[in-house]
């Protein structure tokens, strides 16, 4: 999970001790909990590189604590279920991605700057992070909560929705119609990221992204 939490999962056990610090030979080292929310965070950071190894069937919760060296019965002390984990993914997402959107619509650039800035900037966390492009897409979501993939769905409607009002200003310029125009634009830009991160997880991460993006997306807004 790139620009994360700064833990990453130990598979020492239930209660790691997490402390950093050095014991002599011999000595009885207590366990330490881990502290509140760092559980959790290595659950999530587990199953995201999980979703990470090309062509890796559906993770299950079994595989999951296998691979922590916990019990199942540990994970469902953090999480209510399997489809809560999937959601953390999805929060990590949803506030990487807009905080991002957040950035780049608030500078004074042109709106097809921006624009090309958004589907640029979707396109390239999706490559640094392939376990996250899995569940973009949609893929690591085909046997989950049906609820999963309509919040997926969302997002690339918000995702959308602020492409469309970043090239509402330049559209007005030239158009008898510059909302249904944007929206038109804004349709298709999403439509190609979509596509893309589909492609990107189905190759097993082998076509990126960002291949020709910048060729492309200059064609696409005319620029």
């Amino acid at each position: 999970m790139t620009q994360a939490e700064p833990h990453s999962p130990s598979p020492a056990g239930d209660d790691p001790d997490l402390s950093g610090e050095a014991h002599a030979p011999g000595e009885v080292v207590p366990r330490k909990r881990p502290k509140p929310g760092e559980r959790r965070v290595q659950i999530l950071q587990t199953l995201a590189s999980m979703l990470e190894q090309p062509g890796s069937e559906r993770v299950t919760t079994a595989a999951l604590a296998a691979r922590l060296s916990v019990s199942e019965a540990a994970l469902y002390r953090h999480f209510a279920s399997k489809a809560q984990m999937f959601e953390g993914l999805i929060e990590f997402i949803e506030q990487s991605v807009f905080s991002l959107v957040t950035q780049i619509t608030q500078r004074d650039d042109a709106p097809t700057t921006q624009a090309y800035k958004l589907v640029n900037m979707l396109m390239q966390f999706g490559e640094k992070n392939p376990g996250m492009a899995r569940v973009m897409a949609g893929d690591a979501l085909v046997f989950e909560n049906e609820r999963l993939q309509q919040r997926m769905n969302q997002f690339f409607d918000k995702f959308e929705a602020a492409l469309r009002q970043c090239l509402r200003p330049g559209v007005a310029e030239n158009s008898a119609t510059p909302t249904v125009d944007a929206q038109v634009v804004a349709t298709t830009l999403t439509a190609f990221g979509m596509g893309r991160l589909q492609r990107f997880a189905r190759s097993g991460f082998k076509r990126l992204p960002t291949e020709h993006l910048d060729a492309s997306l200059r064609r696409m807004l005319l620029t």
